[in-house]
């Protein structure tokens, strides 16, 4: 595995721990929306970029959700979040290597993979948009509308989505 790709991953999985929450998990709606998206991007050739940010978010969602978990039933151990974090990108990120989908040469965007790139900048804007909910639900005691979370958690993505639309427009 070559250098830079070594640290893209350091990036992401830091990147990752910076965003997860402490016990509050992100909600099931939101997991399969994202799971959903990434499959129908998929199917439908959608550009790497756009079908990265869906993989961020699903990972984002899914170390979240897993963290939530592991306190739930307890398990406290030492680096639990690190690993999980390190774990679920690896899980992700080392199959589309080893097959070739992430690290074609013809499929970069100013030298960085497009896939990873999508996963990066989804991750953050996941994150992001699930720290903005529970800030709010915190400061008012309540969400301001229904599904509040799923709307915070997915539009982000939506909205990326759009503009990398129109940025990867040839």
């Amino acid at each position: 595995m070559s250098k830079n790709y070594f640290l893209s991953i350091l990036i992401l999985a830091g990147l990752a721990l910076g965003l997860a929450l402490p016990v509050q998990a992100v909600c099931p709606v939101c997991t399969i929306a994202v799971g959903t998206c990434v499959g129908l991007a998929r199917w439908l050739k959608i550009d790497d970029t756009i079908t990265g940010l869906w993989i961020g978010g699903l990972i984002v969602s899914m170390i979240v959700w897993t963290i939530s978990w592991l306190n739930k039933k307890n398990w406290r151990f030492l680096g639990r979040k690190v690993l999980t974090v390190v774990l679920y990108y690896l899980l992700i990120i080392l199959p589309l290597y080893f097959k070739g989908i992430i690290g074609h040469p013809a499929n970069t965007c100013g030298g960085v993979d497009k896939l990873l790139l999508g996963i990066s900048i989804g991750s953050a804007g996941f994150g992001l948009g699930s720290l903005a909910h529970y800030y709010l639900k915190k400061r008012r005691g309540y969400s301001y509308f229904p599904f509040q979370k799923v709307v915070f958690a997915i539009v982000p993505l939506i909205i990326l989505s759009v503009i990398f639309y129109f940025v990867m427009q040839k």
